[in-house]
């Protein structure tokens, strides 16, 4: 048998072992991409459906018939988004609360009965197997990721899905795409090759994301411009450019990598805060039509 007739005998084994083909997912009365919906709202509170499209990859009709149901049913609520009165949040309700966690005991229990009769041994080699089966799969994601300097039309690109995701993800208003409009100008007219580089993150001809270091002075290299698609988070990408821009900047001489951010980022803090950054300072100001926390952190290089 063959890797590919092997992969796909074993996608068959595992959907009828865990009951993923039946039309009602734990008795739920509901699909399982419906309770996975559920699930993701459940635990990304103020969610819109464009973030819930990007995040399971789902059609956005089939998502709309989704939430459709979910909502006639009473278990996720909308809400207008006062940072955007454009945008409508997805939120649990009370009723929606109970049925998840109901389903997610339900599910803890299915997944410990079929456990019971299974040695510790066999155990650890299940989840061993688990493991290996993701990991590969994640590097697979990011071997195909390629990085490359700014070329023609990236400059464009950046500023505009910064404005974009900022303004859908954290209410900015105009002024942002202003500012990264300035640094980008201010980079492209002064910038120097041999200290300062940029990195756009690119898989299949589509760009996930960007990564600048720049000069503050002589020992002090500073960190912008980081950002990264909805759809390439969470697959290890973001540690990935983080570890060249540094190891970029450590090649370079530089003794001291500084960024300025906000607290809402609390994705990218966490990452910094893993790498070894140290947050030096923060204040509360009004920026981009929003009241914000702002943070200044560095790192020893």
């Amino acid at each position: 048998m063959n890797t590919v007739s092997r992969i796909r005998a074993f996608n068959r084994f595992y959907t009828r072992h865990l009951g993923l083909l039946e039309k009602s997912y734990l008795g739920s009365g509901h699909s399982l991409s419906e309770v996975r919906v559920l699930y993701e709202i459940s635990n990304n509170q103020g969610m819109t459906a464009r973030q819930l499209i990007e995040s399971l990859n789902l059609d956005e009709g089939y998502l709309s018939r989704i939430l459709k149901r979910l909502e006639t049913e009473g278990w996720i609520e909308r809400a207008q988004s006062k940072k955007d009165r454009r945008q409508w949040l997805l939120a649990m309700s009370p009723a929606g609360y109970e049925k998840i966690a109901t389903l997610q005991h339900r599910s803890n229990s299915e997944i410990e009965t079929m456990l019971r009769p299974i040695s510790e041994n066999d155990q650890s080699a299940l989840t061993g197997a688990m493991a290996t089966i993701e990991n590969v799969l994640t590097k697979q994601q990011q071997c195909d990721v390629q990085f490359h300097d700014l070329r023609t039309g990236d400059v464009g690109w950046i500023i505009m899905r910064h404005a974009e995701l900022y303004a859908e993800e954290e209410g900015f208003k105009a002024e942002f795409e202003v500012l990264v409009a300035e640094i980008l100008a201010a980079y492209m007219r002064n910038h120097d090759p041999d200290c300062e580089r940029a990195w756009i993150a690119e898989q299949g001809g589509q760009r996930l994301g960007s990564i600048f270091c720049v000069r503050q002075s002589r020992k002090v290299a500073k960190l912008r411009l980081f950002f990264l698609e909805p759809q390439a988070r969470g697959l290890g990408l973001g540690q990935k450019m983080l570890d060249m821009c540094m190891g970029y900047a450590r090649g370079k001489g530089y003794e001291k990598m500084v960024l300025w951010t906000h607290e809402s980022h609390e994705a990218a803090c966490a990452l910094y805060r893993k790498f070894g950054f140290e947050l030096i300072d923060s204040k509360p100001e009004r920026s981009f039509g929003r009241d914000l926390v702002t943070q200044n952190w560095q790192i020893a290089l």
